[in-house]
Parts: C-alpha cells; sequence; structure tokens
C-alpha cells in the first residue's frame, strides 16, 4: 500500500522542477495529513462531495436545463468533466502536479449561478450598487464559506494553491503587482476555454442552429477537415464525431506542445519562478491563436445570440428579477439557511448566494411556485 509519503515522494521524484507539489501545500487553518492521500488529493474529493458540485448537473451551458430540449446537451457538470479529463492530460504531460490541475478544473465552475452567462450578467447587474457578482469569486465564496465539512467552521479548508487557482483562473491579464497563476491553474483556464470551443461547437451542430456549411468560414473547420479527410459540406453523424475527435486531438497537442516549448524558452525552474514570470506559459501556438479567436467570435454571434437561445435568455432574465425581487420584498420566503446569513452578509448578498446556488429547475419550479 502507498502510504501519504510514498505518493508525496512519488511525486518528488516525476514531476518538473516548476510543479506544484502537494507536500509543500499549505492551509489557512492546519490539520493532520491524512496517511493515504495527499494534500490534493483531499481538495479534490472534498469539491467532489459538496452539494454545489452535484448541482451543476442541472446548470445551465449553452441551452437550458430542461426535459423538453433533451438530454443530450452538455449541462455545466458534463462541461467541467470535459475541462477535467483535458486539464489532467495537457498537465501529465508537462510533468505538472495533475491532481492539484483536475482539483482546480472540478472546483472552477461551482460558482455558476443558473442559466450560465444569462444568469451571471443578471446577478451582476442587479448586484452592481452590493459588490456585484462574478462565478470565478462565488467559486471562492462557496469553498471558504458557503460550503461546510464539519461544523467546526465554514468552508472546506482547501489548501493556498487549490484557492490561489480559482481566484487566478479567467483573468485575461493581471495587474503588475500580482503574480500569475500556477502552471496548474493555467492549464485549467486554457481546457476550459479548448473545452468550450470544441464542445459548443458541436452542441450546436446538434440542435440545428448551426450548419456544417456554415462552418466552412471558419478557418479552423476548414483546415480540420484537411487534417481529418472529411471534405464535404454535409458531413454524416459518423464524419462529425470524427471532426470533434480530431478537434480535441489537434488543440490538446498544439497546447502542450506549444506551452511546453514556451516553459523551456522561459527558464524557469521552480513554481515561484512561474509566478514572478511576465507573462502566462500556457499558450497555443501563434498559428492557431487566430483561428481560436475567429471560432469564439462565430459561437457568439451565430450560437451564443441566436434568436433561440435569446428566448431562453428572456426567459432566464425574467425569472431571476422575479425572484430575487420577491425574497427583497419578502425575506421571510427565503429558506432558512441564507435567511441566517442576513445579519453577517446582508440582504442582497444573502438572496445572491442562494440564486446563484439554484438549478435551472429549481429556479423555474420557485417562480411558478411563487406567482401561484
Amino acid at each position: 500500500m502507498f502510504t501519504r509519503a510514498d505518493l508525496e515522494a512519488r511525486e518528488d521524484a516525476g514531476l518538473s522542477p516548476f510543479a506544484r507539489r502537494s507536500g509543500q501545500a499549505r492551509r489557512e487553518v492546519p490539520e493532520p495529513p491524512s496517511e493515504t492521500r495527499t494534500a490534493y488529493q483531499k481538495d479534490r474529493d472534498r469539491v467532489l462531495h459538496t452539494k454545489a458540485f452535484r448541482r451543476l448537473e442541472a446548470k445551465t451551458q449553452v441551452f437550458l436545463n430542461a426535459p423538453a430540449l433533451g438530454d443530450h446537451y452538455r449541462t455545466r457538470l458534463t462541461h467541467t468533466l470535459e475541462v477535467q479529463q483535458v486539464a489532467r492530460s495537457v498537465a501529465l504531460s508537462l510533468g505538472l502536479n495533475e491532481t492539484l490541475a483536475e482539483t482546480v478544473a472540478l472546483a472552477h465552475d461551482l460558482g455558476h449561478p443558473p442559466f450560465g452567462h444569462a444568469g451571471e450578467r443578471l446577478l451582476d447587474g442587479l448586484m452592481g450598487d452590493s459588490g456585484g457578482f462574478d462565478h470565478n469569486t462565488q467559486a471562492r465564496r462557496i469553498v471558504t464559506l458557503l460550503e461546510e465539512r464539519s461544523g467546526e467552521r465554514p468552508g472546506l479548508n482547501l489548501t493556498l494553491d487549490t484557492l490561489d487557482g480559482l481566484n487566478k483562473h479567467g483573468r485575461a491579464g493581471l495587474p503588475p503587482e500580482q503574480r500569475q497563476p500556477s502552471l496548474e491553474a493555467q492549464v485549467v483556464d486554457a481546457a476550459d476555454a479548448l473545452a468550450y470551443t470544441a464542445h459548443d461547437l458541436d452542441d450546436g451542430l446538434r440542435s440545428g442552429l448551426l450548419h456544417p456549411g456554415d462552418l466552412l468560414e471558419l478557418p479552423l473547420w476548414r483546415e480540420l477537415q484537411e487534417r481529418s479527410g472529411v471534405r464535404t459540406e454535409r458531413p454524416s453523424s459518423a464524419d462529425l464525431r470524427t471532426l470533434q475527435r480530431e478537434l480535441l486531438g489537434w488543440l490538446i497537442g498544439d497546447l502542450t506542445r506549444s506551452s511546453d516549448a514556451a516553459i523551456a524558452a522561459s527558464g524557469v525552474a521552480s513554481p515561484d519562478a512561474v509566478q514572478a514570470h511576465p507573462t502566462r506559459l500556457i499558450t497555443y501556438s501563434p498559428a492557431l491563436r487566430p483561428h481560436l479567436r475567429e471560432t469564439g467570435e462565430f459561437l457568439r454571434e451565430r450560437l451564443y445570440r441566436h434568436w433561440q437561445v435569446e428566448r431562453q435568455v428572456y426567459q432566464a432574465e425574467q425569472v431571476l428579477t422575479d425572484l430575487f425581487s420577491a425574497f427583497e420584498q419578502r425575506p421571510g420566503l427565503l429558506p432558512p439557511r441564507p435567511r441566517a446569513r442576513i445579519e453577517r452578509d446582508g440582504l442582497r448578498r444573502a438572496i445572491c448566494d442562494h440564486i446563484a446556488g439554484m438549478t435551472d429547475r429549481y429556479a423555474l419550479e420557485t417562480h411558478a411556485a411563487l406567482r401561484g
């Protein structure tokens, strides 16, 4: 049987010098180490067992999570698992701490409210004079305050490395006085963008809101067809599966090779050197970056702003606006746990936490119940 000390020794021997090591991890509140799990393994398990993680199964990725739309579209949970898979694969190839990358990936979307980015924009607007709302900040709030693993203190008491990964996730650029994220957190950030680029294309085609012929205007798609050997404007279902596999392999391979080259060229030889480096080191090749940028713009215009998606966005905005207004006018409508936080956090933040934790279905059901 491998003990925790054995696992830490294997990390020391097998990881790159710039990778984070669980034996050096620290927590805000010290606690006895496990006999059989590393600190990052404990973090991963704590995230997996939260209610917030389980609720991701019924939260929107692109399409409203409702039975009428079918069961095959990605949810926030399946997206999270896809990010985990990509992050773990890239981290292993680069000699990084794959367990830390996996943990940050599993936790990175815990703070998303119902109805995806539409819900986030609306809550941010409603909370404009009360601190705003951001899903990255909310994820950290969940694991440090709202979730509890014991009655002794709030939060999960995750390692500072995991918390730092959540804190830095999703920032396009850092102020000069702030450090770069760890390479493991940078991998998760890149894996997140990779996953929603590849898989939103897949869901868009599956839904019929995107058509294969439309994608031919994308340089990424044209090159993908060349790489895969699928050269047709009307690919079959089998062809589309081939294209999806080829796309994922292409993006993951490019990200891994380009990042490996950037790390080598930087000369970093420790985690601290990574965080002091002026730029991020997990990156795509110069040839692929414009393809990804153009694809992101295409998805925004053709899928995220499609009239059928906009109709769902409008419904979501009405539901969340009505719920926020109802709870603000009648705080007694709040369940006991968020109501108990009013004195500490204020009414509006307590309402925001409660709504942000809802699944799509629960928000719709609560809205229907309040309307009678």
